[in-house]
């Protein structure tokens, strides 16, 4: 019986270590993330963040921090997923929905300007822009049907995600450039919605 409880102790000591070893790495790799996003360097945050996401998850901080490295990056389509992950821990952040919506909203005049393209597969990757390119990017071009329902969805998205950014917040200094950009991205989604 004292072998047993001397046995439950011992484990029960390492996992306490453990959490406090994790949490001490997490808050390092934290720390060290901010200053690579305090110097513009996002891949380096971008890693720190995932390492420490990798100890631990759970920690609503963590993740959406590594989806504001992302938005700072440009990677949309992590950022988006990544915000995902930061709500189902804190759904009750509305600056959550807020990052989230506008990256939705960037991820959709994207794939609008032929920066990012949408493979057959509903994947979305970056299209390699030469130098000759470099004007033709910023102007719109001919979507396939695939890309074109994207656009409405992650646009459909984006609104839905300005809405619950209105109702979640206290103070809505933004409130009326939020219902504008609303409006804009409902005449977005008129423009390019498929008829059938």
């Amino acid at each position: 019986m004292k072998k047993a409880f001397l046995l439950a102790s011992i484990l029960f000591i390492s996992v306490i270590s453990t959490a406090c070893i994790n949490n001490f790495a997490i808050q390092e790799l934290n720390t060290k993330a901010k200053e690579f996003m305090d110097k513009g360097d996002y891949v380096s945050a971008i890693e720190r963040l995932k390492s420490s996401v990798d100890l631990d998850a759970s920690v609503f901080e963590t993740q959406y921090n590594l989806a504001v490295a992302y938005t700072k990056a440009e990677d949309y389509t992590n950022a988006i997923k990544t915000y995902n992950d930061a709500i189902k821990i804190n759904p009750d952040f509305p600056d959550s929905y807020y990052s989230l919506a506008v990256c939705e909203e960037n991820l959709a005049k994207d794939v609008i300007s032929g920066a990012v393209r949408v493979n057959n597969d509903n994947t979305i990757e970056k299209v390699e822009v030469t130098d000759k390119e470099e004007d033709v990017v910023d102007t719109e071009i001919k979507l396939t049907q695939n890309a074109s329902e994207t656009v409405v969805s992650l646009l459909n998205d984006s609104i839905s995600d300005y809405n619950i950014y209105l109702d979640k917040s206290k103070t809505l200094d933004d409130k009326k450039f939020v219902e504008d950009k609303i409006k804009e991205l409902q005449l977005l989604i008129a423009k390019y919605t498929v008829k059938k």
